[in-house]
């Protein structure tokens, strides 16, 4: 076991252990002190909250935001490391879906729903209860490095009811499993507001352009199967979400493929920056997210004119 995957592992133990204010304000204290001394991390926490809220906001009321985005971000982790002790009637307590009548009608008429999300409020949280509604449910989750450090998180979702599908190296394609899934009338919920691989569809995303993956928008156009947008937040009693949706599919006839997903993944992309702008300090987007950004957050500057000849 390497030093990263014994954190994780203490982690778990220790916040599991010890009573929940104790570590709440442990974790409310981490945050504070990693807002006070700053980092890569904090500045590209700061830097996508400034395009999300617009360069209106004074600088004071952005630095205050930035630290209450920390904060909620160190209340993800500290409920994540507590889901596996709470018991099924705690993990319902604990979480509240506006819309959660739209998707039992979708699992008990065996049609499945396809959730995109983003990376905000407690998704962890979310599918614990889905699973523990007693609706099935399978998401993927990317191979982490350590493989330990996957395998404790594989062990972690699947200990609260998931399904988890790696996104390489499983028996068969994470996609061709997530289809038999919905066809079987399960829940897919998939993390979808950021992907900078070279496969991610350009959209445009609160006034610039980024890339989100095109898997929710392909498996509802493959399966038929309703698309919701969710967006989560926190309250200070629960963590919450909301569905929108089902999204409006292109007809089959209308487009080819590719221009049907592109399509559809800027109907997510609108949706998911319409539940970030309600509750922005509860988006944990400490990763570069635009394709003009630096690693620091910081935006790279455009590109001198090409020189002109004199030719016409």
């Amino acid at each position: 076991m390497n030093l990263t995957e014994a954190g994780y592992v203490t982690g778990w133990r220790l916040v599991r252990a010890l009573p929940r204010p104790v570590v709440a304000a442990a974790f409310r204290a981490g945050a504070d002190r990693a807002h006070r001394r700053g980092g890569k991390s904090t500045a590209r926490l700061r830097a996508n909250l400034r395009r999300v809220v617009g360069p209106e906001l004074p600088e004071a009321e952005l630095d205050r935001l930035v630290r209450a985005g920390l904060r909620s971000y160190a209340r993800y982790w500290m409920e994540a490391f507590r889901l596996p002790s709470l018991s099924r009637q705690q993990i319902l307590a604990g979480f509240h879906l506006d819309g959660q009548e739209k998707l039992g009608a979708d699992v008990a008429a065996g049609r499945g729903a396809v959730v995109a999300l983003p990376h905000a409020g407690n998704w962890d949280a979310a599918g614990a209860w889905v699973a523990a509604t007693g609706w099935p449910i399978t998401t993927v989750a990317e191979r982490l490095k350590p493989e330990g450090v996957y395998e404790r998180f594989l062990a972690f979702r699947q200990g609260l009811g998931m399904e988890i599908l790696p996104t390489t190296g499983g028996d068969r394609p994470a996609f061709d499993v997530l289809v038999d899934r919905l066809g079987a009338g399960a829940v897919v919920p998939l993390l979808a507001d950021r992907d900078l691989s070279a496969r991610g569809v350009e959209v445009e995303f609160f006034g610039g352009r980024t890339r989100m993956p095109p898997g929710p928008a392909l498996l509802a156009l493959r399966t038929g199967a309703p698309l919701y947008v969710a967006s989560l937040w926190y309250e200070p009693d629960r963590a919450h979400a909301a569905l929108e949706g089902p999204l409006e599919l292109p007809d089959p006839d209308s487009a080819p493929l590719d221009a049907r997903v592109r399509a559809v993944t800027q109907r997510i992309a609108d949706g998911l920056a319409a539940g970030i702008a309600r509750h922005p300090e509860d988006w944990h987007m400490l990763q570069r997210m635009w394709l003009d950004q630096r690693a620091d957050g910081s935006t790279a500057p455009a590109a001198p004119p090409a020189a002109t000849t004199g030719t016409i």
